[in-house]
């Protein structure tokens, strides 16, 4: 699987590049600015993009602004967001873009190798993968809206739960219900926001935060 990396960090980047190397991914680029991150992608057109949003020369949201340029070039590029920040309007714009995997970790809060590897990996077969304290920032921004205020407080938990990525079952033993539960609030959720319910936990979440991005 071929990864291109953008981090402007150089023992970062090299200590990502190694983790990935030893796992089975080939690393074809790992850039260090925010200009070098489209012409990376577009050259080797990878399986996965590692990026982080802040970026020489600016430090603001040069990698942001590169992947969704990238996903423009190449719909449904795989992109995974490593960062310290949470850049909300570029990560609304990122998820809301329904084609392909798309993934936000914060950096102090990968607690192992194994966990970001999995987040690799799933981000790069199409899935999602968010860190919940991403998902809290991006749902409290809208907890005034009208649609979103008609949700229970359980549906919004379970709205939660569904934004980090998780299925039906891994729901409900988190929050100690059945699946026909977990099931019946997440219809309920999508009859309250005016939308139809859909089997693909990757659609369905990114439906979610796309609507939570108006």
């Amino acid at each position: 699987m071929r990864v291109v990396i953008a981090e402007d960090l150089a023992l970062l980047r090299d200590g990502l590049t190694r983790i990935l190397d030893a796992y089975g991914f080939q690393v074809v680029e790992a850039v260090a600015d925010g200009p070098s991150v489209l012409p990376a992608l577009t050259r080797h057109r990878p399986d996965v993009a590692v990026l982080d949003v802040r970026l020489p020369p600016t430090f603001t949201d040069e990698g942001l602004q590169a992947a969704l340029a990238a996903r423009v070039e190449m719909p449904g590029l795989p992109i995974l967001v490593l960062s310290q920040h949470v850049e909300q309007l570029y990560a609304r714009e990122l998820l809301a873009d329904r084609r392909g995997g798309v993934g936000y970790l914060l950096k102090d809060r990968v607690s192992n190798v194994g966990q970001f590897i999995d987040a690799v990996r799933r981000v790069a077969d199409g899935g999602m993968v968010m860190d919940p304290e991403v998902v809290s920032q991006l749902l409290a921004r809208n907890a005034g809206a009208d649609r979103l205020g008609e949700l229970t407080a359980r549906e919004r938990e379970v709205l939660g739960q569904m934004a980090e990525g998780r299925s039906n079952a891994a729901i409900a033993g988190r929050l100690f219900v059945t699946e026909k539960a977990v099931s019946k609030h997440i219809n309920n959720i999508f009859s309250k926001l005016g939308m139809p319910p859909s089997d693909d936990d990757n659609r369905r979440v990114l439906a979610v935060l796309a609507y939570l991005n108006g």
